[in-house]
């Protein structure tokens, strides 16, 4: 690990700056404070802490320095987020010690990423040329703007079965990583060609607006329709939302997602003002996609086709949200009509009618049931909608709910499901259990209570160590975090410590400081716990060395010893 460019790096960009990329953030009392983009909550929890550069949520604890935060919120791991960051940082890293497959992973993510970039300014210029008249067509005929088509970074593939593949071997990269990062494919004869052939070309990008896969769309004749990336080391489809890149400012702003389900449903929107717009990735809504769009907002509306298709995916997905404690709105279109047709036949305010009329989720989901649903499937979603609440409050907000919907009585739907939500209700409790910093002055016998007062006040580090609190710790997690705390008192160790420790000490350096009279009452506290606990130890190492000299017949020793333990009485007004 580089700490002279981490350091670097921090020195040059504020922590702040880069949390404001995706979180509202408003000063309180000396830090800045906002929604958690991590889980859904409506009162804001999240702090960020400029001066000593880390994040902390009071909420879920998710907590760390700017590359946890940077590589948590873009789906990274930590050497990603730090080459990015030092190269928007201008800081130049130096090589150290790796693991020689981790180095090769990254290493092929990187080349991946400058890949998928080659290739968007690739079907980008493919677009403007000649071979792409049918798009820019096709475009016209759907309505898209010229500015809207920039924005997204939209393009065409030619119909050349090699045209993209001697593209990117004419800038230096093998067909083997053209196939390894999914803008290629391979036959069994091992002959390979380019993915996506007289297409339109959507990009999908990441959180930091970077290409990491396409899909396209078939603009002639051909099948599939619609052609996506599959999986690769920089890209999970169910990790991704289409054009949330885009739309996360304004969903943060307002609170609120627009979730539909094609490209160019998500380009109408965005073209007519509904820029808090993105769509899934042709599959269906994952628990990954809701747990990122809502940390971003607290409600997220549903636009689908209103055919049996539509109502399937709408109810799967209103559930799934529903269970993740984000509200959710449910708006269906007419019968051969989508987003897009609306869009461009209405207008934003023929739009907004349907919008208006959004249902509630849940509502919506009972009535789907009730309608086209035996009972014994309407039963059986209740139980699962139910266990899969994301906490007991959760639960007990919509089992009356459930029970009004559906006619049944609330005691007889407890009990019908009481044993499989008690064991749900248990298995999350252990899953769930937040760990929280002891409070002043309780659970001495923590090792976490004698090292969260050296993490909250480091200027007592090197006396602390001179009092002896090494000898006091218990547990090798203790020892662990004291040696790191004691040998670099005094300098940004956040680098240095693992997830539960990083966790212990942000939240301690979060908590707010004591008032000059408790802090000297609990320093004092703290210097009696000590000593006792030294004199404890102390005490049980004579009388076990008086059991070895009685069991030896060494009566020299045993009065020697006798004589210290009778002269050592403990005395609360006295520091051993």
């Amino acid at each position: 690990m580089d700490r002279d460019a981490i350091q670097a790096i921090k020195d040059r960009l504020d922590i702040a700056d880069i949390v404001r990329r995706y979180v509202e953030l408003k000063p309180v009392s000396g830090r800045w404070m906002g929604l958690c983009p991590f889980h859904n909550e409506k009162t804001a929890s999240f702090s960020v802490n400029s001066d000593e550069g880390f994040f902390y949520c009071f909420g879920c604890q998710a907590s760390g320095d700017i590359f946890d935060f940077y590589a948590r919120i873009n789906g990274l791991e930590f050497k990603d987020a730090l080459e990015q960051l030092a190269a928007e940082a201008g800081v130049e890293l130096t090589p150290g010690k790796v693991d020689p497959q981790a180095a090769k992973r990254s290493a092929d993510r990187k080349i991946f990423m400058e890949m998928h970039e080659q290739a968007a300014n690739y079907f980008s210029r493919m677009l403007k040329r000649p071979e792409g008249r049918t798009a820019r067509q096709y475009l016209e005929r759907r309505g898209i703007q010229p500015s809207v088509i920039d924005a997204f970074g939209l393009g065409c593939s030619s119909e050349d079965w090699q045209g993209l593949e001697k593209f990117l071997v004419s800038k230096g990269y093998t067909a083997d990583q053209g196939v390894k990062s999914g803008l290629l494919s391979s036959n069994a004869s091992g002959r390979t060609y380019d993915r996506f052939r007289s297409r339109l070309i959507f990009p999908i990008k990441n959180l930091s607006g970077r290409v990491i896969a396409f899909g396209g769309r078939v603009i002639t004749e051909g099948e599939p329709k619609y052609l996506n990336s599959s999986d690769t080391p920089i890209y999970k489809k169910g990790d991704h939302l289409y054009g949330l890149w885009a739309a996360r400012n304004s969903i943060s702003r307002t609170k609120r997602a627009l979730l539909t389900e094609g490209y160019m449903d998500v380009l109408s929107l965005h073209q007519f003002g509904y820029t808090n717009s993105c769509g899934v990735l042709g599959t269906a809504l994952t628990q990954d996609q809701v747990r990122r769009l809502g940390g971003f907002c607290s409600r997220i509306d549903l636009v689908f086709d209103g055919d049996s298709a539509g109502l399937k995916a709408a109810l799967r997905s209103a559930e799934m949200i529903l269970t993740q404690g984000v509200s959710c709105g449910v708006i269906l279109l007419p019968d051969g009509e989508d987003v897009d047709s609306i869009l461009q036949s209405r207008g934003a305010e023929g739009f907004q009618v349907f919008m208006d009329e959004a249902r509630d989720g849940l509502d919506f989901s009972l009535a789907t049931l009730q309608k086209g649903y035996s009972p014994r499937e309407v039963m059986d979603w209740a139980q699962g909608f139910l266990k899969k609440m994301s906490s007991a409050s959760l639960r007990a907000f919509y089992l009356p709910k459930v029970s009004s919907g559906l006619g049944i009585a609330e005691a007889e739907l407890r009990n019908v499901f009481s044993g499989a939500l008690n064991s749900a209700v248990e298995q999350r409790r252990v899953e769930q259990r937040p760990v929280t910093a002891p409070p002043v002055g309780t659970q001495a016998k923590d090792d976490k209570y004698f090292l969260r007062y050296a993490v909250k006040h480091p200027e007592y580090v090197e006396e602390l160590s001179e009092r002896g609190i090494s000898q006091v710790l218990n547990s090798h997690w203790g020892k662990k975090l004291w040696s790191k705390i004691s040998a670099h008192s005094g300098q940004d160790i956040i680098p240095l410590l693992d997830d539960s420790e990083k966790q212990f000490y942000i939240g301690c350096r979060s908590e707010e400081s004591f008032s000059e009279e408790e802090l000297a009452e609990e320093w004092r506290h703290v210097c009696k716990i000590i000593a006792r606990k030294r004199y404890e130890q102390g005490r049980k190492q004579l009388t076990n060395a008086l059991r070895r000299a009685q069991a030896e017949g060494d009566m020299n020793r045993v009065s020697a010893y006798l004589k210290v333990l009778n002269d050592s009485v403990w005395r609360d007004d006295e520091q051993h």
